[in-house]
């Protein structure tokens, strides 16, 4: 498990992508490489995946995340297009991003109109790809440790739980899981919690500001304008 001084030193305002404050720079590594890899997880599942345990699948996944950072020059030099390509092309085919998105936006999601939960879903992965894609070049000899599966097998929803290992302590990165309908469908990731904290909760406290002062509309305005920013800058 993470050191106990580590989770408590760091508060949840680091996690922010909308409001950044000056970190650490070996935290600042540690935690990119974390979010790196476990965001390349959600992007870059195959679609051979589905009859594999949860915990399999993660470890097989951050090996061969680990692997294709290492090899490919245009992804370790943070190439956003590059980065956006591939999961265009993949489709997230193992990630239930619906449901992340609306975990995000909170109760405020089932007020919105179909146009605007399409619109959330996609700023919200425009925002992740490219707030995270810089990350990767700050991904080197990392490793990934999954901790033995606490699951029965008629569970519907797990937790696989990491860490990533590098310089410095131990990052803690989980992934919660659900089990989609039918034999054979696998398994979908729908949040991550990094250094103790659940993201999706994270961003939900971001947006609820938003949706309290602008409303929904204003989220996805907000949302726009920072993904605009962001491509400018990449």
């Amino acid at each position: 498990m993470m050191a106990t001084r580590q989770m408590k030193s760091k508060p949840t305002s680091q996690l922010n992508p909308l409001k950044s404050k000056p970190m650490n720079r070996r935290f600042l590594s540690q935690i990119f490489a974390a979010l790196t890899l476990g965001f390349s997880c959600l992007f870059v599942l195959p679609v051979h995946a589905a009859d594999e345990a949860p915990d399999a699948l993660i470890k097989r996944l951050s090996l061969d995340i680990l692997d294709k950072i290492k090899t490919d020059k245009s992804i370790k030099s943070g190439d956003v297009l590059q980065i956006v390509a591939l999961v265009d092309a993949r489709i997230m085919p193992n990630v239930n991003f619906q449901r992340m998105t609306a975990s995000a936006v909170g109760p405020a999601w089932r007020q919105a109109t179909p146009e605007q939960q399409k619109r959330l879903q996609e700023e919200f992965k425009t925002l992740l790809v490219r707030t995270y894609a810089g990350a990767l070049s700050q991904v080197g000899d990392q490793t990934i440790v999954v901790k033995p599966l606490r699951a029965s097998p008629e569970d519907k929803e797990v937790v696989v739980r990491t860490e990533v290992i590098g310089h410095g302590d131990p990052v803690q990165l989980d992934y919660k899981m659900e089990k989609t309908p039918g034999d054979g469908a696998g398994w979908k990731i729908y949040n991550l919690n990094v250094l103790g904290v659940w993201l999706m909760e994270t961003y939900r406290s971001q947006f609820a500001q938003e949706i309290s002062a602008k409303g929904v509309a204003g989220l996805i305005t907000t949302l726009t304008e920072r993904n605009k920013s962001n491509a400018k800058k990449g």
